[in-house]
């Protein structure tokens, strides 16, 4: 049974009609009150909760109901339903532990869609790893979904596979975040490939290269004339994607200006062409991917706040290739027998030596860097077994060391995010792994450094 909240008689009987027709029975209550009795008394399946429930419709009353019923009932998804002009508040209810919100007029479609997958997700814990080696592992995960493309059997990659197998049976919006040349787009790909709409489009979008005078244009297209360049009638990627799934790349790199018109499309599922004022429907499953710290772009204010939440329903983090050093030789060998193929060199192969040696370096650039150091090895060397130094003469540039305890590092040599991982190793190493000493030795709260290492991917024994 779901539990409708809403002071309005008609939105009530609106709701509990079409969740009827939907096979989702339903009970209607108009005030705080009954809702906090029927949540003791019989707790529902989801609530769909509006957020005013007097004449100052400050909101107020439905972030302190919210709360109650976190209190009550912690499991239980609450879907809020707000005004477009109150997305602060929904952000806000998000921040209380709302599941999702949508906004009036709703869409009956989109709002189905909605409790669909917030259901789902609820279904589909991400379960603890069992006791087996990485590699047995990766082979149960293999049984069950389609990762083919994606090599490696390191522990947080195969977290992150798991979420990935999670989520892809629904349609919730997730968010990928990791350094730049970790896959992203290869995880957004398994993602859409192990999902319901496996055989619709997926459509790539760099948002990073799309300026805010031609973002209209480029995502939802434009009719001839519309303005002095349009020529001809351009698709824009939104209806390319139609049906399917749009994969926006580089979002942390979206103007503040095109952020607004990608979260109204984003959140009435609607859009209009330029040059053509009949609004078009959407039915698309949104994963977006960004090597920037979107909440820190939020708390500077280059970030939208409410498009934040809008898709980062799923959050996935990818660790950086260092992280997971074991898997570098799985992929250097994956590499060479892909350009065996491309070059025709069948005894092309890599000794242990020079795979010992690829462990041990940094890889700011990650697999990308990965697999351009061994193609330009494998192009360069006359040697059919690549040992070290043909890997060190082709290598880039390292980096500028990490500091030495007690010593800065140079101006510009280190990211505020590097030097942050830096000095927590640092401390772990020091204090012998002793959570309360490294803690309170860097000024931090134990939950907030808690935070930090699940940020960095620095394992930790908890």
């Amino acid at each position: 049974m779901f539990l409708i909240v809403d002071d309005d008689l008609a939105i009530r009987t609106s709701l509990k009609l079409l969740l009827k027709q939907a096979g989702y029975p339903a009970q209607a209550v108009a005030t705080p009150a009954e809702a906090l009795a029927v949540v003791r008394e019989t707790p529902p399946e989801l609530v769909l909760m509006d957020m005013n429930f007097s004449l100052a419709t400050t909101g107020h009353d439905g972030l302190a109901l919210l709360r109650q019923v976190r209190q009550l009932a912690p499991q239980l998804p609450v879907v809020l339903i707000t005004g477009w002009g109150s997305i602060e508040l929904a952000v806000a209810g998000m921040k209380a532990g709302a599941a999702e919100f949508v906004t009036k007029p709703w869409h009956n479609d989109s709002l189905l869609q909605t409790i669909r997958t917030v259901l789902a997700l609820q279904e589909a814990p991400v379960a603890p790893a069992e006791p087996a080696t990485a590699a047995s592992q990766r082979r149960q995960l293999d049984q069950q979904f389609n990762f083919q493309p994606i090599v490696g059997h390191d522990a947080q990659l195969l977290h992150v596979l798991r979420q990935v197998g999670q989520v892809a049976a629904t349609d919730a919006a997730v968010l990928i975040e990791g350094e730049s040349g970790t896959g992203k787009e290869l995880i957004a790909e398994a993602i859409h490939r192990n999902s319901h709409r496996a055989r619709q489009p997926f459509v790539k979008v760099n948002l990073g290269g799309i300026s805010s005078s031609l973002f209209e244009s480029e995502m939802f297209g434009h009719r001839r004339g519309a303005f002095t360049d349009a020529k001809t009638d351009r698709v824009g990627r939104f209806e390319l994607a139609n049906g399917g799934t749009i994969f926006l790349d580089e979002i942390g790199e979206l103007e503040l200006a095109s952020q607004v018109k990608l979260l109204r499309v984003l959140q009435d599922r609607t859009y209009e062409v330029l040059g053509d004022s009949k609004p078009r429907r959407l039915d698309i499953r949104v994963i977006a991917a960004t090597n920037r710290n979107l909440a820190e772009m939020v708390a500077q204010g280059r970030f939208r706040e409410d498009l934040f939440y809008r898709i980062n329903l799923i959050s996935v983090r990818l660790p950086a290739l260092r992280e997971r050093p074991a898997d570098i030789p799985l992929l250097t060998q994956h590499f060479i027998a892909q350009l065996r193929a491309t070059y025709q060199r069948p005894a092309l192969k890599v000794g242990a030596r020079a795979l010992h040696w690829l462990r041990e370096q940094p890889l700011p650039g990650n697999i990308r860097e990965l697999k351009n150091l061994v193609e330009r090895a494998v192009l360069v060397s006359g040697h059919e077994e690549l040992g070290p130094e043909d890997f060190q003469a082709n290598a880039q540039p390292l980096p500028a060391r990490a500091p030495e305890a007690g010593e800065l590092p140079a101006p510009g040599s280190m990211t505020l995010d590097e030097l942050e991982v830096h000095m927590i190793r640092q401390s772990l190493t020091h204090y012998d792994g002793n959570i309360s000493r490294v803690a309170k030795a860097l000024g931090l709260s134990r939950g907030a450094l808690y935070r930090r290492l699940e940020k960095h991917g620095i394992p930790f024994d908890a």
